[in-house]
């Protein structure tokens, strides 16, 4: 089941080998598995795009308040 949330500060993910990419400030969708997050967005343009990071990160940007839960 996905949860919502916004980014509030910088969050990043990697795609492959390359550099820290970060995610805009905004709403994001998470959909939590047991070891990684993916969070989807939609950019500037309205393009819709996503990126998974792994657990650990993601419970770190949460308790930095870098992700904040949206209550439903």
């Amino acid at each position: 089941m996905s949860q919502q949330a916004r980014i509030r500060g910088e969050v990043c993910f990697r795609a492959g080998d390359g550099p820290l990419i970060p995610i805009p400030d905004g709403p994001v969708e998470i959909d939590l598995a047991a070891d990684s997050v993916t969070l989807g967005w939609t950019e500037s343009d309205g393009s819709p795009n996503s990126a998974a990071i792994p657990l650990d990160e993601y419970q770190r940007y949460v308790k930095e308040g870098k992700i904040k839960l949206v209550n439903a």
